[in-house]
C-alpha cells in the first residue's frame, strides 16, 4: 500500500510539473518574446513616434512618454555581448533625449533622438 501511495504521488507530481510549457511561461510577462531584430524595429518605431510627437508641436511630456517606451523596448534586444555593449551606448542617447524632453527642450531632444535612431539602426549590422 505504501508503494502504491508513493507511486501515485510521484505520478501526480510528474504530470503537474510537465503539464505546461516553459516557452509559454517565458512570454507571460512580455519579455523574451521577440528576436533581436524585431526588438530593434520596435525600439525604432517608438523613437519615430517620439520624433513625430515633437515635430507635431506637442510639449515634452508626451514625447517623454514615447521615449520611455523606446527605453523599455530596447531592453528586449539580447543577442550577444557586443550587441549589448552597443545597445547600452545607444540607450545613453535616449536617456539624454528624455531628460531634455522632461525639461521642455524638445529641439535638443530631437537631436539626441536622431543620434539614438542611428545607433539602434547600427545594431542590426552587429547581429
Amino acid at each position: 500500500m505504501k508503494l502504491l501511495k508513493s507511486a501515485i504521488v510521484a505520478l501526480t507530481l510528474a504530470l503537474s510539473l510537465g503539464s505546461f510549457s516553459t516557452a509559454v511561461v517565458a512570454c507571460e510577462d512580455g519579455r523574451t518574446c521577440f528576436g533581436p531584430e524585431q526588438a530593434i524595429d520596435i525600439t525604432l518605431g517608438h523613437i519615430a513616434e517620439a520624433m513625430k510627437i515633437i515635430n507635431d508641436g506637442d510639449d515634452g511630456v508626451k514625447a517623454q512618454k514615447a521615449i520611455k517606451k523606446a527605453m523599455d523596448s530596447q531592453k528586449e534586444i539580447n543577442a550577444n555581448d557586443l550587441v549589448s555593449r552597443f545597445r547600452q551606448k545607444a540607450n545613453k542617447n535616449l536617456r539624454k533625449a528624455r531628460k531634455l524632453a522632461k525639461k521642455g527642450n524638445v529641439v535638443e531632444a530631437t537631436e539626441w533622438l536622431i543620434k539614438g535612431e542611428k545607433a539602434f539602426e547600427g545594431l542590426k549590422s552587429k547581429l
